[in-house]
């Protein structure tokens, strides 16, 4: 079923919507939770989080696209409970993928800097259109979809180290970036 036809399907508020949701676009949400969250229970709590939140805001939102509409609030609410549960004690896996971004983006934004997140955005936005499609690809599957270091290598027939050097090359780039134009 095609996105705009699902999103219909929310419009009319027909239950239905939610089962197409799940049946094309479960998997993606249940990939980006688990790969923030440490257990396939809460990523499959995550993913019944999210087709809630479909119900709940689709309408008045009205997604161009799902799957990336869908994808955002799963990694969303995973990072909100990630941040829960670390609040109760330290994580490794995800502690250090945020680690490794922290010392090219700045510190959490607040609702006062808002124009300045959004500029943030924009910067980081023009960077990546700057990069190779396979560059920006690994860069969004590191470091927005949380994938490890060792399927993105294995998926290339690389060496983590090698993943490894590459990745600390666009991180250095997105950082001189930055600090050019002012954000750090």
């Amino acid at each position: 079923m095609e996105d705009s036809e699902i999103v219909e399907l929310y419009w009319r508020r027909d239950e239905s919507a939610i089962r197409e949701t799940e049946k094309k676009y479960g998997a993606l949400c249940r990939g980006v939770a688990r790969s923030i969250l440490n257990t396939a229970e809460d990523a499959e709590e995550c993913v019944n989080d999210t087709l809630h939140q479909a119900w709940n805001t689709i309408p008045p939102q009205c997604p161009d696209r799902l799957g990336a509409w869908l994808g955002r609030v799963s990694r969303n609410l995973a990072l909100n409970a990630w941040k829960r549960e670390r609040t109760q004690k330290r994580q490794g896996g995800t502690t250090a993928l945020l680690d490794e971004l922290a010392e090219c983006v700045p510190g959490p934004v607040t609702v006062e800097h808002e124009l300045e997140r959004k500029e943030l955005a924009g910067a980081i936005d023009s960077w990546l259109r700057g990069r190779s499609r396979e560059d920006r690809t690994l860069f969004l599957r590191r470091y927005w979809y949380g994938v490890e270091l060792q399927e993105l290598a294995a998926e290339r027939g690389v060496s983590p180290n090698r993943l490894a050097q590459k990745m600390h090359r666009l991180r250095r780039s997105l950082k001189q970036t930055l600090e050019k134009e002012g954000y750090l």
